[in-house]
């Protein structure tokens, strides 16, 4: 996303009736015997050489014909200089788009290397919808602003709306590099399966490959550091109708929270529908749909049956729950967070258990 350094780009253009007033002094030539030399009227060659009227294709090549200097030069100058005038027109609207790129969270972008740190409050709007791949803020707004009136998340939603579709952007952009054939269901069921039995593996282990194991069944798998004003926990999204996105922050950093946000993202594009964005927070909110995710992510990590049997002998200890887990073939902090969670086991107990990750770099994979 960061732009060329190198790209030349001068924030001047000479307009092209400047080098023909120019040409026209070295040959002595006055205005209007140019204009009889070319079958134009002088009034058109006054409004050329002024700026106010363009050099168009038919009229650079009269002026070659006259002066000797190839039409496609005067229309290069024609071009650049327009394009020039445009980009000025475009700073000048850009800088009052101001309060709106100031509420994103852009100084962690540039430390992300998004893009990079802005020279002006022009190009900071410049290089946030091109983040966003949009051509001006009222284009981000019907793309962005109308869809979080869909998304799916708990009335007291904490993170600010830019901070939330920034972080969203970013999953969109990492899911881009990952190649997934078309999706389909049984495949990501059965590799749902695959995916549980990495609970126990580090974190370097488990992602790569469970990465590659949702890209076989058509689900791109990213991970996104949470930005500031969020308290993302997940998302879970349809890019295209054959593509599904699960995003996750890694908030909360422990195995147990991030484990079960994961099978409850898969849980929506499992079961709930393509046109819903579903984004949680550090707690599920509690609707139909998030109360069947939950639930539906607790069975299959741990089965019902299972379950109710193991909770049914109360247990405790930190024994019984390594020798559970063992059992089960998942991590015993996940354990532990199922049983936190059901209030059998106090928040604070047995937290040893659980794994905690950690960034190793601004935008990179996590351990």
């Amino acid at each position: 996303m960061v732009e060329n350094k190198m790209a030349y780009q001068p924030d001047y253009a000479v307009p092209p009736g400047w080098v023909l007033e120019e040409m026209l002094e070295a040959h002595e030539i006055s205005h209007a015997e140019f204009a009889r030399r070319c079958g134009r009227s002088a009034k058109l060659m006054s409004e050329i050489i002024a700026g106010k009227a363009p050099v168009e294709p038919k009229t650079a090549i009269q002026f070659g014909r006259v002066l000797g200097m190839d039409a496609s030069v005067w229309l290069n100058l024609e071009a650049n200089y327009r394009l020039h005038r445009a980009k000025e027109a475009e700073a000048a609207r850009l800088e009052e788009a101001t309060e709106w790129a100031e509420k994103f969270p852009f100084k962690a972008l540039i430390n992300f290397g998004v893009f990079e740190k802005p020279v002006n409050a022009a190009q900071l709007v410049g290089q946030l919808l091109s983040f966003f791949g949009v051509a001006g803020v009222d284009a981000w707004k019907r793309r962005y602003a109308s869809a979080a009136v869909s998304y799916r998340h708990s009335p007291a939603f904490e993170s600010s709306q830019e901070a939330l579709t920034t972080w969203l952007r970013l999953g969109e952009l990492a899911a881009d590099q990952q190649d997934c054939p078309d999706y389909d269901r049984w495949k990501f069921l059965e590799a749902l399966e695959k995916i549980r039995s990495l609970t126990v593996l580090r974190a370097e282990e488990f992602l790569p490959r469970m990465r590659k194991i949702c890209n076989e069944s058509g689900v791109a798998f990213v991970v996104i550091r949470p930005l500031p004003k969020t308290a993302l926990s997940g998302a879970a999204r349809w890019l295209t109708p054959r593509k599904a996105l699960i995003q996750q922050s890694l908030r909360f950093r422990s195995n147990d929270h991030f484990w079960f946000t994961f099978f409850h993202e898969a849980a929506h594009i499992v079961l709930h529908s393509k046109k819903d964005v579903f984004v949680d927070e550090k707690a599920w909110d509690g609707t139909e749909l998030e109360d069947e995710a939950n639930t539906w992510a607790a069975n299959f990590l741990v089965p019902k049956h299972d379950w109710e049997q193991f909770v049914s002998e109360n247990p405790r200890s930190e024994n019984t729950i390594r020798a559970f887990s063992e059992k089960q073939k998942i991590a015993p902090g996940v354990i532990v967070g199922m049983l936190q969670h059901r209030g059998i086991l106090p928040w604070k107990t047995l937290n040893k258990l659980k794994d905690r990750y950690k960034w190793t770099e601004p935008q990179g994979q996590n351990r």
